[in-house]
């Protein structure tokens, strides 16, 4: 790590670097919250209206306790998408000064989905045990579509970033005659925005999931487990191999559209056919690669069906208009693990269909649960090298082939920009500790609220909140029996 910095620092301007890296830990951070504010709500709301549908208490307090963590989490996503949106303006002034009247409305777009998802979430909060059961959930359906209304907005933004147009351009190089249509609506936006929406819900999915499987390793298979497993587990491993063919055809988009970043994502030096497929390794200066798995052809054959598809190469340009060596190798390694990844929970997901058409029941591995209970940390992981293959394989520039980032980034002083960074990652360890300490009291309330256990049998069960029976005695409300016990006397994960 500390190599990969020092190689950074020395190929770039100085003020460059930490820009780069607090932009980098900022949206690391927050696109760990970003499958839970566009598909948990989708989830909740299957199961509340399953809960509504079958009469059952059990898939009742399940919705009502995701959506207080759905809550929780959209309070910390407006912390770190706060400063994101400021960090665009301050650290990359060049481009938002210059392209932000042809891109901007996607961010405008964005804005307006989230305080629309914020009355949302609101509404449906209040609305337990206060509205009648099915006007509640119908208030509640449009929330998905403000999740996904929010991720169209950063998606049509990023995508533009990626293949720009919707514009022409006057004598100074500015751009003038902007379409809207087409500055959103760019070639790149079809392929990147489903996928992108399909791995929030694939992650959100196997993440909920995951938390229920460690309960059931744990011992606790009551209802209330199997439930809180099998919903949203079935929604990931349907959309598993949907999502892997989403991201084949989004892979080809950019071999079309970015045949630079293709090359840097595959390190492929140069430009010919029959190329091969190396999984993993690394790209020297010199166009050689160390390491890895070499497989013949394999690349010219995913990208067009054939072995005497053309594929370009990094030296098909100049240095300075492809990524470095380092970047290319970060690009590809991000991949190959996004790839790898995704052809595991291929595997899963076909056990797990497996044991509902033989049996039409979950399986009864212990190897099972565990693959399962590790699936969310692994979409997460995917989620991360998603978004560096997109950013990284795009260097040197920030708007593609249209500005440089050492053009649009900040003036700032370096040393400032460093203990900017040195900041924000103290105020971030302190909002996510803080948000998992509420999720972990939320999970103990729950727990006494479920086993009635010694010193909770005085409070009320989640008597007019979904966070939890409140620390106040008396007796419980009426009315409260049904969506306070969870089926199991074990209780447990959130």
């Amino acid at each position: 790590m500390l190599s990969t910095v020092a190689l950074l620092a020395n190929s770039t301007p100085d003020r460059l670097l930490p820009a780069r890296e607090l932009m980098a830990f900022t949206l690391a951070s927050h696109i760990l919250l970003v499958p839970f504010g566009v598909a948990l709500p989708f989830i909740t709301l299957l199961m509340h209206h399953r809960a509504l549908r079958r009469d059952d208490p059990v898939a009742l307090a399940l919705a009502r306790r995701w959506s207080a963590v759905m809550a929780v989490q959209f309070a910390v996503g407006i912390v770190t998408g706060t400063v994101l949106s400021f960090e665009f303006g301050l650290l990359w002034p060049g481009m938002m000064g210059r392209w932000g009247d042809v891109f901007g409305l996607g961010f405008g777009v964005e804005a307006w989905a989230f305080f629309l998802e914020a009355v949302l979430i609101a509404i449906y909060l209040y609305g337990w045990r206060r509205l009648k059961p099915w006007t509640h959930f119908w208030l509640a359906v449009p929330l998905p579509a403000a999740a996904l209304m929010g991720a169209f907005g950063i998606i049509a933004a990023n995508s533009w970033m990626n293949t720009p147009q919707g514009f022409g351009l006057d004598a100074q190089g500015d751009p003038v005659d902007v379409d809207v249509r087409q500055a959103i609506f760019t070639p790149m936006f079809g392929p990147e925005y489903w996928h992108f929406v399909v791995a929030m819900l694939l992650t959100a999915g196997y993440v909920v999931a995951g938390v229920y499987a460690t309960g059931w390793l744990r011992g606790r298979r009551d209802r209330y487990h199997r439930l809180g497993f099998t919903l949203p587990f079935t929604v990931a491993a349907i959309l598993t191999p949907v999502q892997f063919m989403l991201g084949d055809s989004a892979a080809r988009a950019v071999f079309h559209k970015q045949p630079v970043k293709f090359a840097a994502t595959e390190i492929v030096w140069k430009t010919g056919t029959h190329v091969p497929e190396y999984m993993f390794g690394r790209l020297n200066s010199d166009g050689t690669i160390s390491g890895g798995i070499r497989i013949p052809q394999l690349d010219s054959i995913l990208a067009g069906f054939s072995p005497s598809t053309k594929v370009t190469g990094l030296t098909s340009v100049p240095a300075s208009d492809r990524p470095t060596v380092l970047q290319a190798t970060i690009a590809h390694w991000a991949f190959d693990i996004m790839v790898t990844i995704g052809s595991l929970l291929i595997l899963l997901a076909l056990w797990y269909a497996w044991s509902w058409w033989r049996r039409r029941d979950n399986p009864g591995s212990r190897w099972f649960y565990r693959c399962a209970a590790l699936a969310g940390a692994a979409c997460l992981v995917t989620v991360e090298c998603g978004w560096i293959t997109t950013e990284v394989g795009r260097q040197p520039w920030i708007v593609y082939r249209r500005m440089r980032v050492s053009e649009a980034v900040t003036s700032t002083h370096a040393g400032s920009l460093w203990a900017m960074l040195g900041i924000v990652v103290v105020v971030y360890a302190a909002v996510f500790g803080s948000f998992l300490a509420v999720i972990l009291k939320m999970r103990t309330r729950w727990r006494i609220a479920d086993a009635g256990s010694p010193g909770g049998a005085d409070l009320p069960p989640e008597a007019d909140t979904p966070y939890g029976p409140r620390n106040e005695t008396g007796p419980p409300a009426a009315g409260t029996a049904s969506g306070g016990r969870s089926g199991g006397t074990s209780g447990g994960a959130s």
